[in-house]
Protein backbone atom coordinates (compact mmCIF):
# COMPACT_ATOMS: atom_id res chain seq x y z
CA UNK A 1 0.00 0.00 0.00
CA UNK A 2 1.40 3.21 -1.08
CA UNK A 3 0.64 6.19 1.15
CA UNK A 4 2.07 9.61 1.62
CA UNK A 5 2.71 9.95 5.19
CA UNK A 6 3.20 13.43 5.06
CA UNK A 7 -0.40 14.18 3.36
CA UNK A 8 -2.77 11.98 4.71
CA UNK A 9 -5.71 13.21 6.87
CA UNK A 10 -4.46 16.35 6.80
CA UNK A 11 -7.85 17.68 5.06
CA UNK A 12 -10.10 16.28 7.66
CA UNK A 13 -11.64 19.56 9.00
CA UNK A 14 -11.58 19.32 12.85
CA UNK A 15 -15.08 19.56 13.99
CA UNK A 16 -15.76 16.87 11.24
CA UNK A 17 -13.33 14.32 13.03
CA UNK A 18 -14.49 14.81 16.13
CA UNK A 19 -17.90 14.15 15.43
CA UNK A 20 -17.43 11.28 13.70
CA UNK A 21 -14.60 9.63 15.76
CA UNK A 22 -16.37 6.69 17.25
CA UNK A 23 -14.99 3.02 18.27
CA UNK A 24 -14.20 0.80 15.71
CA UNK A 25 -13.70 -2.56 16.86
CA UNK A 26 -13.77 -4.62 13.64
CA UNK A 27 -10.30 -4.64 12.38
CA UNK A 28 -8.86 -6.19 9.31
CA UNK A 29 -5.73 -8.27 9.82
CA UNK A 30 -3.44 -6.33 7.09
CA UNK A 31 -0.37 -4.39 8.76
CA UNK A 32 -0.17 -0.98 9.31
CA UNK A 33 2.67 1.04 8.06
CA UNK A 34 4.98 2.02 11.54
CA UNK A 35 5.40 5.66 10.28
CA UNK A 36 1.70 6.15 10.54
CA UNK A 37 1.49 5.12 13.76
CA UNK A 38 4.60 6.68 14.93
CA UNK A 39 2.20 9.77 13.38
CA UNK A 40 -0.95 9.45 15.23
CA UNK A 41 1.21 9.14 18.50
CA UNK A 42 2.63 12.72 17.50
CA UNK A 43 -0.83 13.75 17.46
CA UNK A 44 -0.74 12.73 20.68
CA UNK A 45 1.90 14.70 21.91
CA UNK A 46 -0.18 17.80 21.23
CA UNK A 47 -2.27 17.10 24.27
CA UNK A 48 -2.16 19.21 27.27
CA UNK A 49 -0.47 18.54 29.94
CA UNK A 50 -0.16 20.44 33.26
CA UNK A 51 3.30 22.35 33.38
CA UNK A 52 3.95 20.61 29.71
CA UNK A 53 5.34 17.75 31.31
CA UNK A 54 4.60 15.55 28.69
CA UNK A 55 4.44 12.06 30.53
CA UNK A 56 3.19 9.75 27.90
CA UNK A 57 4.87 6.63 26.72
CA UNK A 58 3.74 4.49 23.38
CA UNK A 59 4.44 1.14 23.51
CA UNK A 60 3.83 -0.33 20.00
CA UNK A 61 3.24 -3.96 20.35
CA UNK A 62 3.17 -5.68 16.64
CA UNK A 63 4.82 -9.30 16.92
CA UNK A 64 2.10 -11.69 17.09
CA UNK A 65 3.51 -13.67 19.80
CA UNK A 66 3.47 -10.55 21.58
CA UNK A 67 -0.33 -9.98 20.15
CA UNK A 68 -0.94 -12.92 21.31
CA UNK A 69 0.61 -12.72 25.32
CA UNK A 70 -1.76 -9.64 25.89
CA UNK A 71 -4.90 -10.94 23.81
CA UNK A 72 -5.42 -14.16 26.05
CA UNK A 73 -5.52 -11.86 29.09
CA UNK A 74 -7.57 -9.42 27.73
CA UNK A 75 -9.70 -12.04 26.46
CA UNK A 76 -10.25 -13.66 30.17
CA UNK A 77 -10.60 -10.37 31.61
CA UNK A 78 -13.50 -9.12 29.15
CA UNK A 79 -15.56 -12.15 29.49
CA UNK A 80 -15.70 -11.74 33.53
CA UNK A 81 -16.56 -8.30 33.07
CA UNK A 82 -19.47 -8.69 30.47
CA UNK A 83 -20.91 -12.35 32.24
CA UNK A 84 -23.42 -9.94 33.72
CA UNK A 85 -24.62 -8.10 30.17
CA UNK A 86 -24.86 -11.25 28.27
CA UNK A 87 -26.94 -12.80 30.89
CA UNK A 88 -29.19 -9.54 31.19
CA UNK A 89 -29.37 -9.02 27.33
CA UNK A 90 -31.17 -12.31 27.23
CA UNK A 91 -34.70 -10.58 28.13
CA UNK A 92 -36.68 -9.87 24.91
CA UNK A 93 -36.68 -6.15 25.88
CA UNK A 94 -33.25 -5.68 25.96
CA UNK A 95 -32.45 -2.35 23.51
CA UNK A 96 -30.73 -3.31 20.04
CA UNK A 97 -28.37 -0.73 20.31
CA UNK A 98 -26.56 -2.14 23.62
CA UNK A 99 -26.98 -5.51 22.28
CA UNK A 100 -24.97 -4.65 18.97
CA UNK A 101 -22.51 -2.84 20.80
CA UNK A 102 -21.68 -5.85 23.38
CA UNK A 103 -21.20 -7.65 20.33
CA UNK A 104 -18.82 -5.44 18.69
CA UNK A 105 -16.57 -5.56 21.84
CA UNK A 106 -16.58 -9.31 22.07
CA UNK A 107 -15.77 -9.35 18.64
CA UNK A 108 -12.40 -7.08 19.61
CA UNK A 109 -11.97 -9.72 23.06
CA UNK A 110 -11.96 -12.79 20.87
CA UNK A 111 -10.48 -11.64 18.29
CA UNK A 112 -7.85 -8.97 19.64
CA UNK A 113 -4.94 -10.89 18.72
CA UNK A 114 -5.14 -10.28 15.09
CA UNK A 115 -5.39 -6.27 15.53
CA UNK A 116 -2.10 -5.72 13.94
CA UNK A 117 -1.05 -2.78 16.50
CA UNK A 118 -1.62 -2.99 20.20
CA UNK A 119 -0.81 0.28 21.62
CA UNK A 120 -0.11 1.04 24.74
CA UNK A 121 -0.68 4.61 26.31
CA UNK A 122 1.68 4.68 29.84
CA UNK A 123 3.37 7.55 31.73
CA UNK A 124 5.12 8.55 34.33
CA UNK A 125 3.85 9.46 37.91
CA UNK A 126 4.37 12.38 39.84
CA UNK A 127 4.42 12.65 43.47
CA UNK A 128 3.11 9.06 43.44
CA UNK A 129 0.14 9.33 41.50
CA UNK A 130 -1.07 8.61 37.60
CA UNK A 131 -0.99 11.67 35.33
CA UNK A 132 -4.07 10.56 33.70
CA UNK A 133 -5.59 14.29 33.24
CA UNK A 134 -2.43 14.59 30.63
CA UNK A 135 -2.56 10.87 29.27
CA UNK A 136 -6.35 10.52 28.52
CA UNK A 137 -6.61 13.91 26.77
CA UNK A 138 -3.27 12.00 24.54
CA UNK A 139 -5.92 8.93 24.09
CA UNK A 140 -8.28 11.01 22.26
CA UNK A 141 -5.30 13.07 20.07
CA UNK A 142 -4.44 9.40 19.06
CA UNK A 143 -7.92 8.09 18.16
CA UNK A 144 -8.61 11.39 16.34
CA UNK A 145 -5.60 11.14 14.20
CA UNK A 146 -6.66 7.34 13.60
CA UNK A 147 -10.29 8.70 12.23
CA UNK A 148 -8.33 11.45 9.97
CA UNK A 149 -5.81 8.75 8.36
CA UNK A 150 -8.35 5.99 7.95
CA UNK A 151 -7.55 3.60 10.77
CA UNK A 152 -10.26 2.36 12.88
CA UNK A 153 -9.51 2.41 16.68
CA UNK A 154 -11.00 1.75 19.99
CA UNK A 155 -10.15 2.77 23.83
CA UNK A 156 -10.28 0.14 26.05
CA UNK A 157 -9.02 -0.44 29.75
CA UNK A 158 -9.95 -3.93 30.12
CA UNK A 159 -6.46 -5.27 29.92
CA UNK A 160 -5.58 -3.19 33.58
CA UNK A 161 -7.09 -6.77 35.40
CA UNK A 162 -3.49 -7.86 34.31
CA UNK A 163 -1.99 -4.51 34.20
CA UNK A 164 1.15 -5.60 36.31
CA UNK A 165 1.68 -9.11 34.73
CA UNK A 166 1.25 -6.66 30.99
CA UNK A 167 3.23 -4.14 31.87
CA UNK A 168 6.57 -6.00 33.04
CA UNK A 169 6.09 -7.99 29.86
CA UNK A 170 6.55 -4.75 27.88
CA UNK A 171 9.00 -3.90 29.76
CA UNK A 172 7.13 -0.49 31.60
CA UNK A 173 8.46 0.01 35.01
CA UNK A 174 5.87 0.28 37.99
CA UNK A 175 6.61 3.90 38.51
CA UNK A 176 5.75 4.51 34.62
CA UNK A 177 2.65 1.99 34.31
CA UNK A 178 -0.25 1.47 31.09
CA UNK A 179 -3.33 3.18 31.23
CA UNK A 180 -5.13 2.47 27.91
CA UNK A 181 -5.01 0.13 25.25
CA UNK A 182 -5.56 1.07 21.77
CA UNK A 183 -6.21 -1.84 18.87
CA UNK A 184 -5.47 -0.13 15.68
CA UNK A 185 -6.25 -1.35 12.08
CA UNK A 186 -7.63 -1.19 8.80
CA UNK A 187 -11.39 -1.46 9.80
CA UNK A 188 -14.25 -3.41 8.59
CA UNK A 189 -16.70 -0.66 8.07
CA UNK A 190 -16.03 2.98 8.31
CA UNK A 191 -16.20 6.04 10.42
CA UNK A 192 -19.44 8.12 11.10
CA UNK A 193 -21.29 10.23 13.33
CA UNK A 194 -22.60 8.27 16.33
CA UNK A 195 -25.54 8.88 18.58
CA UNK A 196 -25.27 11.27 20.73
CA UNK A 197 -28.18 13.04 23.50
CA UNK A 198 -28.74 16.81 22.52
CA UNK A 199 -26.25 18.71 24.57
CA UNK A 200 -29.13 20.73 25.68
CA UNK A 201 -30.00 17.81 27.92
CA UNK A 202 -26.40 18.04 29.37
CA UNK A 203 -25.84 21.68 29.31
CA UNK A 204 -26.59 24.28 32.40
CA UNK A 205 -25.98 28.00 32.14
CA UNK A 206 -24.53 29.17 35.57
CA UNK A 207 -25.69 26.62 38.31
CA UNK A 208 -26.54 23.00 37.80
CA UNK A 209 -30.22 21.90 38.74
CA UNK A 210 -31.22 17.86 39.52
CA UNK A 211 -34.56 18.96 38.78
CA UNK A 212 -35.33 17.37 35.03
CA UNK A 213 -38.42 20.15 34.89
CA UNK A 214 -36.15 23.15 35.72
CA UNK A 215 -35.72 24.88 32.41
CA UNK A 216 -32.39 25.36 31.60
CA UNK A 217 -32.29 28.88 30.39
CA UNK A 218 -29.52 29.72 27.62
CA UNK A 219 -27.61 33.28 27.19
CA UNK A 220 -29.97 35.09 24.61
CA UNK A 221 -28.38 34.01 20.94
CA UNK A 222 -27.26 30.64 22.02
CA UNK A 223 -29.47 27.97 19.56
CA UNK A 224 -29.95 24.81 20.30
CA UNK A 225 -29.55 22.02 18.10
CA UNK A 226 -33.20 21.50 17.54
CA UNK A 227 -33.41 24.75 16.57
CA UNK A 228 -32.94 25.33 12.95
CA UNK A 229 -30.77 28.58 12.07
CA UNK A 230 -32.54 30.91 10.12
CA UNK A 231 -31.18 31.00 6.74
CA UNK A 232 -30.20 33.93 5.36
Amino acid sequence: MDIDIERIGEDVPLLEGIRTTRAIRRLRKDPVPPALIRKVCEAGTFAPSGGNRQPWTFVAVTQPEHRAFVADRYRKAFHDYIAPALEAARAPDFPEAKRRNMQAALHLADHLHEAPVHLFVAGWKRRGEEQTQALFPCVQNVLLACRAVGLGASLTTVHLAFRREIDAYLGLPPERPSCALIPIGWPHGRYGRPPRRSVDECLYWERFSADPYSPRKRPEGARSEAEPSEVR
